[in-house]
């Protein structure tokens, strides 16, 4: 089958297009007729070594977020057959049996769940990896609730954007943080209440002018950087702060002047941990059905590339450019 792969770390420039063997069925698993897959900043890091402990050896099939039909299912799969359509993040990284840059994917099936029938290939393939992501942060870490405020960092991120709408459909009242005006309007068109120009707006006179200087009851960090400190800044006392980028070193002051519950969401622990799978393909479908209920869609770059384009596709999202998820349809 068609693939591209890495035989090594480094820039965009590294994948190459190559024939490989196309894989065989194996218990629990589902080959998945690969159709689109989206790009994530993990998928970057992988590409380019920053992390390690989570790459896939070489030479490796990079991508883990998947769109396509069902082409073969192994045993003791009940829940799909072939033909189905199906999405997921089940690939790419260690542990798995390959990426979704090829003709061919093989899945565990407790990672995929069917695909949301009002959703197009490239829509359904940016979802996978940010909404597990919200919804594991909203959901299970932060135990959101109806009626509470959540500030959520990053309007038009590929978490962001899915937060938002997450958030809201989970009856919150949200507020949301970006760069521009163009930014914004896409926030507010996601469904946030109140749309915050962070560059205009300092934390704590936003903070002052929306709460009354009480601060936030949720803050979700999707940014990471100095972004978690103003995290802090905007928290409420006895808040929740959860992030998705902690890798680095930050004054847990406020975090104790203030009582705050501090979460880390790491989504590729549950790919890694064989045993937690299933519980990702639970909270796809979820998601799917908030997708057919109209209350989530996918923020899309305007620039769709092909397989043949993922080192374009790389580079793009390293220039910090886009605009919602970046997709990659198979033309192969």
């Amino acid at each position: 089958m068609k693939a591209q792969i890495i035989q090594s770390f480094g820039a965009p420039s590294v994948f190459q297009y190559q024939e490989i063997s196309k894989p065989e069925r194996k218990p629990g698993h589902v080959l998945i007729q690969v159709k689109a897959t989206s790009v994530n900043p993990i998928d970057t890091k992988v590409r380019a070594g920053i992390v390690p402990a989570v790459a896939p050896e070489f030479p490796a099939v990079l991508h883990g977020d998947v769109a396509g039909v069902v082409a073969a299912v192994g045993e003791g799969v009940t829940e799909f057959k072939i033909g189905d359509e199906v999405f997921g993040c089940a690939g790419g990284f260690r542990g798995t049996d390959g990426g979704a840059l090829a003709e061919f994917m093989l899945a565990d099936a407790d990672l995929l769940a069917h695909k949301p029938k009002n959703l197009t290939m490239e829509e359904a393939a940016s979802l996978p990896l940010v909404s597990i992501t919200a919804w594991e942060a909203l959901f299970n870490r932060a135990r959101l609730l109806p009626g509470q405020e959540i500030l959520i960092h990053g309007a038009t991120g590929g978490v962001g954007h899915v937060a938002i709408q997450l958030a809201k459909w989970g009856g919150a009242t949200v507020y949301t943080t970006a760069s521009s005006q163009e930014k914004l309007e896409i926030g507010a068109r996601l469904g946030a209440d109140v749309t915050i120009n962070y560059r205009e707006e300092s934390v704590h006179d936003y903070v002052q002018k929306y709460t009354n200087g009480k601060g936030f009851a949720v803050v979700f960090d999707t940014v990471g950087g100095e972004n978690l400190d103003r995290s802090f800044e905007a928290a409420a006392v006895h808040g929740t702060v959860i992030a998705i980028a902690a890798r680095s070193t930050h004054d847990l002051s406020p975090v104790h002047s203030k009582g705050l519950s501090l979460h880390v969401t790491f989504m590729l622990l549950k790919i890694l941990n064989k045993d937690m799978r299933k519980q990702y393909g639970e909270i796809l479908k979820k998601v799917a059905g908030v997708v057919e209920e109209g209350k989530l869609r996918p923020l899309l770059d305007s620039n769709i590339f092909t397989f043949d384009e993922v080192s374009k596709a790389h580079e793009y999202m390293e220039s910090g450019k886009a605009i919602g998820k970046i997709v990659l349809k198979n033309s192969w």
